[in-house]
């Protein structure tokens, strides 16, 4: 992952007031990562396997939309409110966004 110079070691960020919610939300997905390992290793039914992939999959995407619109509303929006051209912010979005696209 890279982090433009702008950006970097600048924190604590937006979620800073969020940031235990969304640990705690990333420690069930990891759970859930744990679980699809023991799955494997226990040759559970590959459609079984399948669908933890695509639960865990879903739970990460909705953590990735959720940082997506908090950056939008937050990052993009206080460059735009100091009078910054938020084009950079929006760039980083929407590069951001065609990752997430691809994957």
């Amino acid at each position: 992952m890279t982090v433009n110079d702008e950006t970097a070691g600048n924190g604590p960020y937006w979620y800073a007031a969020d940031k235990q919610a969304l640990l705690s939300r990333l420690r069930r997905i990891e759970g859930q990562v744990r679980g699809v390992h023991r799955m494997v290793e226990d040759d559970t039914y590959c459609i079984d396997v399948l669908t933890q992939i695509s639960a865990a999959t879903k739970a990460l995407q909705a953590v990735a939309v959720g940082l997506l619109e908090g950056h939008i509303a937050h990052c993009v929006m206080e460059a735009a409110e100091n009078g910054t051209d938020p084009s950079a912010k929006v760039k980083e979005a929407s590069e951001a966004i065609a990752r997430l696209v691809r994957s």
